[in-house]
């Protein structure tokens, strides 16, 4: 082999196919608190160097707003992962759900565009641990043919079983026509992979990346205990070159916010510190030289 030829092999070794087309960063979900009107806090994000990407959440009937927290993120800097999020659909298998989803990516993306480009995330969590692959297949590709209507950029596609089912989302892309799409799984302590028959483990990530699509950790986070050894997921998903996107910046409702204070007791603030919940997210977004600048 050629020195040429070596040095091109050594690149593609360490540009997998699977490599997300953005970098790490964090979940916002800014829909329920004030009716949507909160104080993002993006000097104060800036001084984190490793976040790179925001993924937004937004309710359907949010699109007005979203506009705006798109149009923010941007001019900040930050890549934007948009996802159609309907709380009372979260592990619906109904193909109408996704059908809702995809009419309003195809009226809504041209709007929501206007200030730049972002990545769509075609809904969160549709489909729950029982859809087989060829019922997940069916419905998305009908879901993703109205959203090239408008929008022909790579679609994230969330695992089923609330992010967790690896192999049923694999099977599925394998057998659909419209492969321009990221593959994303969700990570909790209590997460369950049906179709593996145990807790998420990293193998897991092995599914996805084995497509042969980019693929992206589109929620990992926790405060509870469980079977599901997070940080080591997440290390190795990195390792396998997916973007991992922690939960959440601000807008959990709970206590797995980053901030303090969060939207939930006071959405307009002006000032902010970290949370206690803080380094369990940024540690695993960033690197050995940039915690040291924390």
């Amino acid at each position: 082999m050629s020195l040429q030829l070596c040095a091109l092999a050594c690149i593609m070794s360490f540009s997998p196919s699977f490599a997300a087309p953005f970098g790490n960063g964090v979940c916002l979900q800014p829909s329920y608190y004030n009716g949507g009107n909160v104080n993002f806090g993006w000097d104060f994000m800036k001084g984190f160097e490793s976040i790179k990407t925001v993924r937004i959440e937004i309710e359907p009937d949010h699109a007005a707003q979203a506009k705006g927290w798109i149009q923010q993120a941007l001019s900040n800097g930050y890549h934007v992962v948009a996802t159609y999020h309907k709380v009372a659909a979260l592990g619906s298998n109904d193909p109408n759900e996704l059908l809702a989803a995809g009419n309003w990516w195809a009226s809504n993306y041209e709007s929501l565009s206007t200030f730049g480009s972002f990545t769509v995330n075609l809904m969160n969590e549709w489909g729950d641990h029982t859809i087989s692959a060829s019922e997940y297949a069916s419905a998305v590709s009908a879901a993703m043919a109205l959203v090239r209507r408008a929008y022909s950029g790579p679609v994230i596609l969330d695992a089923p079983g609330w992010g967790q089912e690896s192999k049923t989302l694999a099977d599925a892309v394998q057998s659909m026509s419209d492969k321009n799409v990221i593959l994303s799984m969700h990570v909790y302590p209590g997460a369950w992979n049906q179709g593996r028959g145990h807790a998420v483990q990293s193998s897991d990530i092995d599914d996805i990346v084995g497509v042969g699509v980019p693929c992206v950790l589109g929620e990992f986070g926790g405060t509870d205990t469980g079977p599901v050894n997070v940080p080591e997921v997440v290390r190795y998903a990195k390792g396998k070159g997916c973007a991992v996107i922690g939960w959440a910046w601000n807008g959990d409702g709970g206590d797995m916010n980053m901030l303090s204070p969060s939207w939930a007791t006071n959405p307009g603030a002006q000032s902010w510190s970290k949370s206690g919940y803080f380094d369990t997210i940024y540690n695993l977004l960033a690197t050995s030289s940039e915690l040291q600048l924390v």
